[in-house]
């Protein structure tokens, strides 16, 4: 880190009183926006990026220092202080605040240079910042990230996941900086929820340093501590909600509300500025500042020798086995995340194979869902392995996030659906199509055998971007032709978006997903020995649905749709809307969850929703 003199302690607080108008600035001409946090942080931010390694010209060079957001609302903040260290023209950031099509959004996004993490949802950042830094280690690089923090965000638990994750992994590479104005949007954040911020992370390992906030050498000198200790390090940075307007000073409504124009002027005088607005009110209406581009990663990964399974096993170890095969022949490659299930959803054998890139969160899974994703962001291929109610539910907020970051995470996700048996309702995952739908950029897998399962495994290391690959618990058997020979033989090769056809018929046409794929199967050959021949499709790209299948299923004129799913929010809604949208007209029949279901063994739970053998046959009868 760089030394600083007195020269440029001198630049720093001049550049302060700049940022500090173009703050004011910017949220008057938007009328909205964070003044009070972004000005009593902005001291902070300044002196740490004349101090690190920041590229203006390059901002995506790989052996940059890092800085997260977490409390992203500061974004008047972070703008004027990447404007001042010369990522952009600082009148660009005034005028381009908050306007509609301007990367300068209200809360801070990755389309500004210098913006590494979009982080509006507050206690995720620092999860972000141990993703980063693990990123760091595993390309032995020396980089340090930081993570700027509000003080009434420490109130979130996801924080202390992450402090407990960093000091277990020992990334002494990380240094948060807390501004401590004691105000949030509610007031004093001792009346709001009452804690004590640095006994919480001196209690999680981690050395703490107090500083006045605005003191530009002290801030100077604890940065430059901070990168000596080893172990990593939080700075509480006592500060001035509103700092450098008498007026807005330790006053709480400043945190979210902007100055009226007729205050602006009297505001500026005391920074010595001049109130030139209508001068930005120009500026904005021709505002266009492009967007950073982010390449997408490209992954060369030889698929290898794929695994054929003849007898009955379940799609969790062929997920496990394809990525112990996978890991063997790349291991530099990939990187594991568990949630203290490493057994059950298989991902022991690479914990052992490659237990530097094999990383156990125990039961931290909004830390894990957001650490993977930001160091997928890192030339990883990074996977996220847990049971469907806790890789999925529990942390959808967390997997928006890395949408909107654009991230390149693999979620693996076991004991899906109904297949968890005795766990019971509690555990039963049927909505994780439904929710992940909701996510832009996300694909998703169903896979409905071992043999699927596995080639879907191989194609997917080879892609970028964030998926979600979905499996029950239970062994199942290999899915095969009526001559007794595998569907998914060792000349398969899984391709996104196919949807394929099991069995053939003219009488109606059954499209499943997952793992009641084998009872839709067992369904149609006994309606086949009855005379009544169905189609059967496997639909494993759900959120793909492959046209040519679709309009070969509507010419029967009867569609059942079988999923151990929300009928109503899965398959069956999916496949509604594209026959829709295709202007395709047939009976459509939903079979799925319409209520959360009982406990017991998984057989007696599909029987008890309709989706047995013998529930299917019936549903085929009584519409055809």
């Amino acid at each position: 880190m760089k030394q600083l003199n007195r020269q440029d302690i001198a630049s720093i607080v001049h550049d302060a009183r700049l940022a500090r108008q173009a703050i004011l600035k910017m949220t008057t001409l938007a009328s909205s926006g964070h003044p009070g946090g972004s000005m009593s942080t902005i001291d902070l931010m300044l002196t740490l990026y004349r101090m690190i390694n920041v590229y203006p010209a390059d901002p995506l060079r790989d052996d940059r220092d890092m800085v997260v957001v977490s409390n992203g609302h500061v974004s008047p903040c972070v703008y004027s202080a990447l404007a001042l260290t010369g990522f952009f023209p600082l009148d660009e950031a005034i005028s381009g605040y908050r306007r509609a099509g301007s990367a300068f959004e209200g809360h801070i996004e990755p389309d500004v240079p210098g913006v590494e993490w979009a982080s509006g949802i507050l206690g995720q950042g620092l999860s972000a910042a141990c993703g980063f830094a693990l990123g760091a280690g595993l390309k032995n690089q020396r980089k340090n990230v930081f993570c700027f923090m509000g003080d009434g965000e420490q109130q979130k638990g996801q924080i202390s996941e992450a402090r407990r994750f960093a000091v277990k992994f020992g990334l002494c590479n990380i240094t948060a900086i807390i501004d401590y104005n004691r105000l949030q949007i509610g007031g004093a954040i001792d009346e709001v929820m009452p804690h004590n911020i640095a006994a919480d992370w001196v209690a999680d390992g981690w050395n703490v340093l107090e500083i006045d906030g605005h003191d530009i050498e002290e801030i100077h000198q604890a940065l430059h501590k901070a990168s000596d200790v080893e172990r990593p390090v939080m700075i509480l940075a006592h500060t001035v909600m509103g700092k450098g307007v008498s007026f807005m000073e330790n006053q709480a409504k400043y945190h979210g509300s902007t100055l009226p124009e007729d205050k602006l002027g009297e505001a500026l005088a005391e920074l010595d500025g001049q109130n030139d607005l209508d001068r930005y009110r120009k500026l904005r209406q021709t505002h266009n500042f492009p967007a950073l581009h982010r390449p997408a990663p490209s992954f060369d990964v030889p698929h290898g020798k794929p695994r054929v399974y003849e007898q009955k096993t379940d799609n969790r170890s062929a997920w496990g086995n394809a990525l112990n095969d996978l890991a063997a022949a790349s291991p530099e490659l990939f990187a594991v995340f568990d949630c203290d299930l490493i057994g059950s959803v298989k991902v022991n054998g690479f914990a052992e194979q490659h237990p530097t890139h094999f990383f156990e969160t125990g039961i931290m899974e909004h830390h894990a869902a957001v650490c993977s994703g930001a160091l997928s962001t890192q030339g990883f291929q990074v996977f996220f392995a847990a049971f469907g109610v806790f890789g999925i539910d529990e942390t959808y907020n967390q997997h928006r996030l890395n949408d909107i970051n654009r991230a390149n995470l693999k979620i693996v996700t076991t004991h899906v659906g109904l297949d968890v048996g005795e766990d019971g309702k509690t555990h039963q995952c049927v909505d994780y199509l439904g929710l992940v739908r909701n996510l832009f950029g996300f694909g998703v897998i169903v896979p409905a055998d071992p043999n699927q399962t596995d080639r879907a495994i191989r194609w997917l290391a080879a892609q970028p971007g964030n998926w979600l690959v979905a499996m029950g618990r239970s062994k199942l058997q290999p899915l095969r032709h009526r001559d007794g020979s595998l569907f998914y033989d060792a000349d398969y090769r899984f391709s996104y978006g196919q949807a394929n056809r099991l069995r053939d018929g003219d009488k109606a046409a059954i499209l499943v997903m997952g793992t009641p794929a084998g009872n839709a199967v067992a369904a149609a050959d006994k309606l086949f020995d009855e005379g009544v021949a169905v189609q059967v499709w496997n639909i494993a790209s759900p959120l793909r649905i492959d046209e040519a299948a679709l309009r070969a299923a509507a010419a029967t004129g009867v569609i059942v749709t079988v999923e151990d799913h929300s009928k109503f929010t899965g398959l069956g809604s999916l496949v509604a809307e594209r026959l829709v949208e295709l202007g395709l007209h047939c009976r459509l029949v939903r079979v799925g969850v319409s209520d959360y279901a009982i406990s017991g063994p998984a057989g007696d739970v599909y029987h008890h929703c309709g989706l047995d053998t013998a529930s299917i046959v019936t549903i085929i009868k009584d519409n055809t």
